[in-house]
């Protein structure tokens, strides 16, 4: 059963985002006013073969929890379309 995945990866909050910020004064530098902050982060689409929709869950969580996301400063959300 072929499932499609949208993983978003975020740093968590309290964590400094250095990229979010310049992003931030980038856009209030174009013109663009009333942005309070950014955050910026990843969004990975994945496709994968996978028996049933529980099980690709856990191969999502376990893909995130050891390659996609840094889970000591990162928050990811798996869905599945």
């Amino acid at each position: 059963m072929l499932i499609r995945a949208r993983v978003t990866v975020t740093l968590k909050n309290g964590v400094l985002d250095p990229q979010g910020k310049a992003i931030s004064g980038s856009l209030a530098a174009l013109g663009f006013a009333g942005v309070d902050s950014v955050r910026q982060g990843k969004v990975f689409d994945i496709e994968l073969n996978a028996v049933d929709k529980q099980s690709a869950e856990a191969d999502l969580t376990a893909m995130c929890d050891k390659l996609l996301a840094n889970t000591v400063i990162e928050d990811y959300a798996v869905e599945i379309a």
